[in-house]
C-alpha cells in the first residue's frame, strides 16, 4: 500500500517559525509511521518562490531575487536536516523540472478550455498574492485574510473557469465525507463554494519573478500566479508531465495534504479543481491545523515574542518540542506555545511517566536477576493487565487516521499508567523478600513489555529516545517488531536489560528568555478586570452601539482539561475563521449539547487569556437560583448577524 504525505511549500519570505515546525513534524510523525508497518511512503516538503512579494523582499534586502530565495530555502531545508526530518524529496518552485510540468499543466488546461485570457480589476492584495472581490474587504480596502491594504489592479490576465467547477466540487465534498479534516471545517468550504465561485486570475504581467507560459501560446507577458504554480508541486514533485512519471503512478493520488487553516480554501477549491481540470484523482484527505500563539498572545516580530524552532530544539531537546507540539493541541485547534506548559509535560508526562518507569526496571532486574528479563511468567501472573494492555494497543492507532496526535499519545500514555500501578500493587520488593521470585520477575517482565510495546508505536513521534529504549531492552525498531509485538501480541524474548543515563531530566525554570514583560502585565491586568463585579450603571445608546453583538455558531466544543468550569468552543461569527471562546459554562451545558448550536457573542471584546487559552468573545447568558442559561436567536440567523 503506497502512503503520499505533503506539507506545505513554504514561501521564502522569512526564517522559519513553530507554525512550519508543527505542519513538519506532523508529517514527519505520519511518514514514519506508515514505514514502521509496511506502507510504500513517500514524504514531500520544500519552499514556495515566486511572486511578487518574494521580488520586492529581495530589492529591499538589496539581492537578486534568485540569491534571496537560495539563500531562505537553503534555511529551511538545513533546518529540517539538522531536525532529522525523514522527506524523500525537498521541492523547490524555481527547480527547472517543476516549471516544466507546471507550463505543461498550463497547456493541458488551456487546450482544454478551462483557461482564456481576458481583463482583470480588483483589490489585489500583494502579501497573500489574491484578487478579493470588494464584498469581501474589510471596510472598504483591507484584506480579509492578513488585514493589510489592497490596491486597484487593473492588467490582461489568464483565468482559470473556476465557476465551471462549483457544482462538480460541491458533489465530492457531499461524497467525501472525511476529505477535510477535521470534519468541523468541512462546512466553511462548502458555504463558500456554495456562495458562488469566480473564475480564478491565473497569471501576472505586473511582475516577472514566476513561471513562464508554455512557449505554445506565443505570450511571454506573463507569469503564472503563484497559487497555481505552487499548488501543482504535488504533482510535479511526482514527474507530472515527464517522460519519467513512474513516481505519479506509484504515490498518486496524494493520501494527506497538510496545511494551515489560513491556506485551507485554496487547497480545499482551487487544487481540486485544478486536478478535475487535468483529470487526476483528487486526494484522499486535506489535514487543516490551526495556529499557535505565544502565552495566549498572537505572536509577531514588532512584539518580540515570535518562537523560533531552533531555539526550543537547543534549550529543550528536539524530542521533547516534537512530544510537546503533538500532544499539547488537538488538530485543528489553535495552540498556545507557553514555557511553562512545556515544562510541565517534560516533568510528568516524559520524566515521571516514561523515563522514571525504564529507571525503575532497570534498577530491579540488577538487584533481582542480574539485569535478565525474562517473559515466561508474565501471562501467569499479569492476565488481567495483558487484557488491558491488548486493549489499548486495537483501538489506538486509529486516532492516526483522524490526526488526532493528542488522543493518540493520551491513549499510549494509558500503557504506563498501567505499569507503574502494577509495581506499586504487586511490590517486587516485597516478593522477592517473601520469596516469591518468579512474581516478582514477571511483574518486572510486564513493565519491560510495556515500554516495549509503548516505544514501537511512540517511534513516529520521538524515534531517537524510543530507538535508546529498544536498545536497552534487546530489540531494534522494525515492521517485523511492529508485527510481533503490536499486531500479534506477543512478548519480548528473553533478553539482558542494558543502563541508560536518565532519558528526561527534570527542568525547574524557563530556559529560553520569556516573552516581553510588557505583554504579560498587560494581560494580567485585562484578567483582573474582567474579574470585577459588573455594575447597573446607567450609559448612553452611544455607549451601547459600541458593543458589537453577534449571532455565532458553535462549530467546535471540548472541556477544557482540570477545569471544572471552562469549555473550550469554536464559534463562528461570520468572519474568514472561528473565534475561539472559552466559557464558564461546563457546569450548565455538556460540549456536545453546544454543537452546531446558535449563540449571542460579545464580539469586539479585547482577547483574555484563561488557563493560558486565548478567548476572543464572551456569550451572553442568564443567570437565578434556577442556574444558567444561554441567550439565544428565537429562529435560526445567518452566522455573523449583528444584534441590537
Amino acid at each position: 500500500m503506497s502512503y503520499y504525505i505533503t506539507t506545505p511549500i513554504y514561501y521564502v519570505n522569512g526564517e522559519a517559525h513553530i507554525g512550519h515546525a508543527y505542519t513538519t513534524f506532523i508529517a514527519d510523525a505520519l511518514a514514519r509511521y506508515n514505514r514502521l508497518i509496511g506502507n510504500d511512503t513517500f514524504f514531500l516538503t520544500g519552499t514556495d518562490e515566486h511572486g511578487q512579494k518574494i521580488e520586492e523582499s529581495a530589492k529591499r534586502n538589496g539581492k537578486s531575487t534568485r540569491e534571496f530565495a537560495d539563500e531562505i530555502s537553503a534555511t529551511f531545508k538545513n533546518l529540517w536536516d539538522e531536525f532529522d526530518i525523514s522527506y524523500d524529496y525537498f521541492i523547490r518552485t524555481t527547480d527547472a523540472n517543476h516549471q516544466q510540468s507546471v507550463q505543461k499543466a498550463f497547456e493541458t488546461m488551456y487546450a482544454k478550455g478551462d483557461i482564456y485570457k481576458d481583463f482583470y480589476e480588483g483589490h489585489y492584495c500583494v502579501s497573500c498574492e489574491t484578487f478579493f472581490p470588494e464584498t469581501q474587504l474589510v471596510d472598504g480596502e483591507f484584506c480579509p485574510d492578513c488585514g493589510r491594504a489592497t490596491s486597484i489592479v487593473k492588467e490582461e490576465s489568464y483565468f482559470f473557469r473556476l465557476s465551471n467547477y462549483e457544482q462538480r466540487l460541491l458533489e465530492y465534498y457531499e461524497a467525501h465525507d472525511d476529505f477535510i479534516l477535521p470534519r468541523s471545517r468541512k462546512n466553511e468550504v462548502v458555504n463558500f463554494v456554495k456562495s458562488g465561485l469566480n473564475d480564478l486570475s491565473v497569471t501576472r504581467t505586473s511582475f516577472t519573478w514566476g513561471v513562464t507560459l508554455p512557449q505554445s501560446l506565443h505570450d511571454d507577458k506573463h507569469v503564472m500566479y503563484v497559487w497555481l504554480d505552487a499548488l501543482l508541486n504535488y504533482i510535479t514533485a511526482l514527474g507530472y508531465g515527464s517522460e519519467h512519471d513512474e513516481k505519479m503512478q506509484r504515490y498518486w493520488p496524494a493520501t494527506m495534504h497538510l496545511v494551515g487553516k489560513d491556506i485551507l480554501r485554496f487547497h480545499a477549491i482551487f487544487w481540486p479543481a485544478f486536478l478535475m481540470s487535468l483529470e487526476l484523482p483528487l486526494p484522499k484527505h486535506i489535514g487543516a491545523h490551526g495556529w499557535w500563539t505565544r502565552d495566549g498572545e498572537k505572536m509577531s516580530k514588532s512584539k518580540g515574542n515570535v518562537v523560533f524552532p531552533k531555539e526550543v530544539a537547543e534549550h529543550y531537546g528536539l524530542e521533547n518540542f516534537r512530544y510537546f507540539m503533538l500532544r499539547e493541541v488537538p488538530f485543528g485547534q489553535d495552540g498556545d506555545f507557553s514555557q511553562r506548559a512545556f515544562i510541565d509535560r517534560i516533568n510528568s508526562d516524559l520524566s515521571n511517566d516514561l523515563g522514571n518507569l525504564l529507571n525503575r526496571i532497570i534498577g530491579m532486574s540488577g538487584k533481582y536477576s542480574d539485569f535478565h528479563i525474562e517473559s515466561v511468567h508474565v501471562s501467569t501472573y499479569h492476565a488481567k493487565e495483558l487484557q488491558a494492555i491488548d486493549a489499548i494497543l486495537e483501538t489506538v492507532e486509529n486516532h492516526l487516521e483522524n490526526i488526532q496526535f493528542h488522543r493518540f499519545l493520551e491513549e499510549l500514555w494509558k500503557l504506563f499508567t498501567i505499569g507503574n500501578r502494577a509495581i506499586e500493587e504487586h511490590a517486587p520488593w516485597v516478593k522477592i523478600k517473601e520469596g516469591k521470585t518468579d512474581e516478582a520477575l514477571a511483574t518486572v517482565a510486564l513493565v519491560a513489555n510495556i515500554l516495549a510495546k509503548a516505544s514501537v508505536l511512540l517511534h513516529a513521534v520521538m524515534p531517537k529516545t524510543t530507538a535508546t529504549i529498544a536498545d536497552a531492552l534487546g530489540f531494534e525498531i522494525t515492521t517485523q517488531t511492529y508485527e510481533r509485538l503490536i499486531k500479534a501480541c506477543q512478548l519480548l524474548e528473553p533478553f539482558v536489560i542494558k543502563k541508560v543515563p536518565p532519558l528526561f531530566p527534570r527542568i525547574d525554570e524557563p530556559l529560553m528568555p520569556e516573552a516581553p514583560k510588557a505583554m504579560v502585565e498587560a494581560d494580567t491586568k485585562h484578567e483582573e478586570k474582567n474579574n470585577e463585579p459588573e455594575t447597573d450603571n446607567l450609559i448612553t445608546i452611544d455607549q451601547f452601539f459600541q458593543t458589537s453583538l453577534k449571532v455565532g455558531t458553535v462549530v467546535e466544543a471540548q472541556e477544557v482539561p482540570k477545569s471544572k468550569k471552562l469549555l473550550q468552543l469554536q464559534v463562528d461569527v461570520g468572519e474568514s475563521r472561528p473565534r475561539q471562546v472559552i466559557a464558564g459554562i461546563k457546569e450548565f451545558y455538556s460540549a456536545q449539547s453546544l454543537l452546531n448550536t446558535q449563540v449571542c457573542v460579545v464580539a469586539n471584546l479585547k482577547p483574555a487569556k484563561l488557563m493560558g487559552m486565548l478567548s476572543e468573545g464572551m456569550l451572553l447568558a442568564a443567570k437565578d437560583n434556577d442556574g444558567l442559561a444561554l441567550i439565544r436567536p428565537e429562529k435560526p440567523k445567518a452566522a455573523g448577524t449583528p444584534i441590537g
